[in-house]
């Protein structure tokens, strides 16, 4: 007798789900919960459920931008008929820093297979980097980061390498923050991977802000004069010897009130908290000012609030119709990655990737200090790896979508370990959209990332969530699973009303505890939220994300 594949397991529970979504007899008719009547009377502020109606790249744009310069790395010392024999890394940054340098452009890669020897870097804004498509350009990446850079340490000691959950062989970071880094990892230091950096003190307060409450679009300041529409900004929030700010984010209450803090070294190296946002406004009579998007939180005067200037960001760059392969080697046992990692942004905002693939690496794609990206169409294959999705160090308001996990194409070496989409650090107001997950969990790292949404995704649940105890919560307030369906039934991570405060759980089918189990980290009522558990009908609307964009507010 043949056995479904896990392939197949999905691919029916998606055609299942699509059968609903137009009004096919898999399913008894779509309903409408509760909680989506009231987040329409009350988008920016509902208890449950976070604004991500923007999230992505220019507030959600569906294209990205066509450059009318074009830059083909023939024309920068690699040969016309590129064969997989030379090293294309040199010609393609070549043409990579001669498109920044000149304003601005898009870098050529011709089918086939190129051989890259090295790190392909974009540093500089408005430049694309473009292959003939997934299925027809492929770069071979032969070295991993820890050859390429070298061994890169963890600022919590011990033997672990920090290429576990940064760096990318395609590096996406402006080049001041990647000197830094480069530098720093060569001297053996830890070179902190945020928008300011270690000495977080020389960023340079450009004015202070007035009390707002989240869900407010724009802000009162003390002084509005070096303020312009279209620059990006830092909200800064410190937090009190209380942690009040902490509180906040995991939803206030009793709660958030008795919980031990003051141990939870990694969480609290986190803070002050720093929200990158462009500036849509300025009335400077009035003394206000507008943002792109909401505040992701209330903004009390007991956290010293400010806008802040910051490490000067990359924007308004990308990778897309490519596909970068790493030299087959055997998973690497936990935290011990060499760096055979994907694509990676770091302090980036307004930039994307689509149409990418990346295979046999120890992770995907990476979202380091990186806000407003997204990541369309990507799809992560091969030998299995450790993080195919990172998202960490404050990385705000980014849309992973259309995304793909594939299952791994050899058994995964004993001592490895498979997260799935990953999220920590604080990091808020993400979102994970049509996924097609055939292995890896919704991986909450730890660090009490919060307000972070993952919808429409079809997932065989069979990894596991790592993090830390002194990175504190798992989940802080407002996290939100719509519209989820789980092939093997494994409840952990999906169903998260009995770990997550202020959370919703809406559109799950039944799923049963097994394996990891965690307890809350709060104690009390939780003030979660679940509909349409347990049931055959399909959630309307079916994708959180989209109906949040197309409301008109």
């Amino acid at each position: 007798m043949d056995h479904p594949t896990r392939r197949g397991v999905l691919a029916g529970a998606i055609a299942v789900a699509a059968a609903t979504a137009t009004g096919g007899t898999a399913h008894a008719t779509a309903r409408t919960p509760t909680l989506w009547r009231e987040f329409t009377a009350t988008p920016y502020t509902h208890p449950q459920i976070p604004y991500v109606g923007r999230a992505g790249a220019r507030t959600g744009a569906r294209r990205s931008p066509r450059r009318e310069r074009t830059f083909d790395i023939r024309h920068y010392g690699y040969g016309a008929s590129p064969d997989g024999t030379s090293d294309a890394a040199p010609a393609i940054n070549r043409a990579l820093a001669a498109a920044g340098e000149s304003g601005g452009g898009t870098v050529l890669i011709p089918p086939g297979t190129h051989r890259v020897d090295d790190v392909i870097r974009i540093a500089h804004d408005h430049v694309t980097l473009r292959g003939a498509g997934s299925a027809r350009t492929t770069l071979l990446a032969t070295r991993n980061l820890t050859e390429l850079i070298g061994p890169y340490g963890s600022r919590y000691g011990g033997d672990k390498s920090s290429w576990s959950w940064a760096g990318g062989l395609i590096w996406l970071c402006p080049e001041a923050r990647w000197d830094a880094l480069t530098a720093a990892i060569r001297a053996k230091g830890w070179p902190f991977e945020g928008w300011t950096g270690n000495k977080r003190d020389e960023w340079e307060t450009l004015t202070t802000v007035a009390p707002a409450h989240r869900g407010s679009w724009s802000v009162k300041v003390a002084d509005a004069s070096r303020l312009r529409k279209d620059a990006l900004v830092l909200l800064r929030l410190a937090d009190d010897a209380d942690h009040t700010l902490l509180q906040h984010m995991a939803g206030g209450g009793p709660g958030p009130a008795a919980y031990t803090w003051d141990d939870k070294t990694k969480l609290t190296s986190y803070v002050p908290y720093e929200w990158p946002v462009r500036i849509a406004a300025v009335d400077r009579a009035k003394r206000r000012v507008t943002f792109e998007r909401p505040l992701p939180l209330d903004v009390r005067p007991e956290w010293d609030p400010r806008l802040t200037t910051h490490t000067r960001e990359l924007k308004d760059s990308g990778v897309e119709a490519l596909t970068l392969e790493a030299v087959e080697t055997p998973q690497s046992p936990h935290l011990l990655d060499k760096g055979h990692n994907g694509v990676t942004f770091q302090c980036a905002y307004d930039c994307w990737a689509d149409d990418v693939v990346v295979r046999h690496v120890d992770n995907g794609f990476g979202l380091v200090g990186a806000s407003a990206c997204t990541l369309r169409r990507t799809r992560v294959a091969g030998r299995g790896s450790h993080h195919p999705y990172f998202c960490r160090e404050g990385s705000h308001d980014n849309l992973i979508e259309d995304f793909a996990i594939e299952e791994r194409t050899t058994p995964a070496p004993a001592g490895t370990q498979l997260h799935g989409i990953n999220v920590e650090g604080l990091s808020s107001h993400n979102v994970w959209s049509r996924g097609r997950m055939e292995m890896g969990t919704f991986d909450s790292h730890r660090g009490m990332p919060f307000a972070n949404v993952r919808t429409d995704i079809t997932v065989d649940n069979n990894g596991r969530h790592g993090g830390d105890a002194s990175a504190g919560p798992l989940f802080g307030a407002r996290f939100t699973h719509w519209n989820i369906r789980v092939t093997n039934e494994r409840a952990g991570l999906m169903k998260i009303d009995g770990l997550a405060p202020y959370s919703a759980t809406v559109g799950l089918n039944t799923v049963r505890e097994f394996d990891q189990i965690d307890v809350p980290d709060f104690t009390g009522d939780l003030h979660a939220r679940v509909e349409l558990y347990g049931t055959t009908d399909a959630v309307r609307p079916r994708n959180l994300h989209e109906a949040q964009r197309d409301l008109h507010h």
